[in-house]
């Protein structure tokens, strides 16, 4: 045993010898732990498997890391046919030591094997089904499905319960025996399984009570004597029948009606039975191909809607290119104003066309090819409609008409950045239309881009007019 503080190994001392942490406690405890480890390893060698569980539970109480119970506990529970969670025991336990720990092995030969997976597969949705069957009262179908899961996995203790419960709603006692003593046979102390076992033996083996009801000793009506070393008994007063020839047929009719009867009471049920067998078998065919159908209608139903979305996303593509206002239509829409402009050489009309353009479409999100048309027309007309709206901004701004010289002036620096005339009249008009913070935006930009100009000092006094810094 080793210390939880740092992992050296423990004397007899109640002490860590190396850190000195007490480890009385914890000594006591992982003795409880293998206490009730060994318990459930004594329960599971004689078939005791749910004893054995309640131990080795116990024993994972006290030490989680008990990997030798949790792996012995996974074991009980596969072999009680409960395979989920014994491979989950054996995950959590691999997760503790992923070295050197047996449950590596159970696990690939769990994993190696696609089929038996795939099996404990179909066992789960037909134990689940076989409940969902019960729940509807679909008694007769939940049968069929419970004896497939048993063919599937013979030692599954909750799928012989179940049927075993279904054959004493109907009554068929025998049967429900033979389930029972499946279970036995696989965990002897299982609660549930006594408790239905003894419903079913009370069924079974009813009272055997008798009783003699007393009365006189009728006179010995015989007499009896010894013939060479045997006892003849002769009743007396026994008159022979007169009329023995009738009595013989009617003999015969209640020989022959009684042969009648044994004949309808033994053939009859066979052949009750094997047409039940048959409508069983039939029933149990329909239910496959049913189950296998409806498992295909799901996939069809399933890729049908995968296709419904895909064809949905498609026509949005589609329209996306060829609608109102698609890529198709823009990029149509703008070949026209290039083909306009080279035989017309219309610079004003241009303008119009492009910004009709912008304002429909998002520029960024256009190729390449789109961008640089686009820019190639704007730079054509650029500079002359930068002149001509800078010509109109100045004529406005000196009638004091500043919205509208705003407008223009931002028109002739939209066509042409490096336009300084038209920036520093664009700021002066923002001053005077009292909008002081685009005004100084503008100035800040006039010194950025053109610090050499002559109107530095001009626009330098203005900015501390409008009370912004100046570097």
């Amino acid at each position: 045993m080793f210390c939880y503080n740092c992992g050296c190994q423990l004397s007899e001392h109640d002490f860590c010898t190396a850190c000195g942490a007490d480890v009385y406690l914890y000594k006591r405890i992982m003795f409880v732990s293998n206490m009730y480890y060994n318990d459930g390893l004594e329960k599971a060698e004689v078939r005791d498997l749910t004893g054995a569980i309640t131990s080795l539970r116990q024993s994972l109480k006290f030490n989680k890391n008990n990997i030798d119970a949790r792996n012995l506990l996974g074991l009980v529970y596969f072999e009680m046919g409960e395979v989920v969670a014994a491979l989950s025991e054996w995950v959590i336990s691999k997760n503790l030591r992923p070295e050197k720990n047996i449950a590596d092995d159970y696990i690939d030969k769990l994993q190696s094997n696609s089929g038996r997976l795939d099996s404990i597969n179909q066992t789960i949705k037909k134990y689940n089904q076989a409940l969902v069957y019960c729940q509807q009262d679909s008694k007769d179908l939940a049968v069929i499905q419970l004896k497939k899961v048993l063919s599937l996995n013979p030692r599954f203790i909750r799928a012989h319960q179940l049927l075993a419960l279904l054959y004493m709603d109907s009554e068929q006692w025998e049967r429900a025996e033979r389930e029972l003593r499946k279970c036995i046979d696989i965990d002897r102390n299982n609660t549930k399984t006594l408790r239905y076992l003894k419903e079913v033996e009370l069924m079974l083996v009813p009272d055997e009570t008798v009783k003699q009801s007393g009365g006189k000793r009728r006179k010995d009506e015989t007499v009896r004597y010894i013939s060479d070393n045997e006892m003849i008994i002769q009743p007396l007063n026994v008159k022979e029948p007169k009329n023995s020839g009738v009595s013989t047929l009617v003999n015969l009719g209640i020989g022959l009606v009684i042969g009648l009867a044994v004949t309808y009471f033994l053939l009859v049920p066979a052949a009750q039975s094997n047409t039940k067998n048959q409508m069983q078998d039939d029933i149990r065919k329909i239910s496959n191909e049913s189950d296998a159908r409806a498992v295909r209608i799901q996939e069809l139903e399933s890729e049908a809607e995968k296709l419904n979305s895909r064809i949905e996303e498609l026509q949005a593509e589609v329209e996306g290119f060829v609608g109102a206002g698609g890529t198709v239509q823009t990029y149509d829409s703008l070949l026209t104003v290039a083909a306009d402009y080279l035989t017309n050489q219309d610079n004003m009309a241009t303008a119009a066309d492009l910004e009709n353009i912008v304002q429909i479409i998002d520029l960024e999100s256009t190729s390449e090819g789109f961008q640089s048309l686009y820019q190639t027309l704007r730079g054509v007309i650029g500079p002359e409609l930068a002149v001509t709206y800078y010509n109109e901004g100045v004529e406005y701004f000196r009638h004091d008409e500043y919205p509208a010289a705003i407008e223009s002036l931002d028109k002739a620096v939209y066509y042409d950045e490096t336009h300084m005339d038209a920036l520093y009249y664009l700021a002066r008009a923002y001053h005077a239309n009292g909008n002081p913070e685009e005004a100084i935006e503008a100035y800040q930009k006039v010194l950025e881009l053109f610090p050499d100009s002559n109107r530095v000092n001009d626009i330098r006094s203005r900015l501390r007019d409008l009370g912004a810094t100046v570097e």
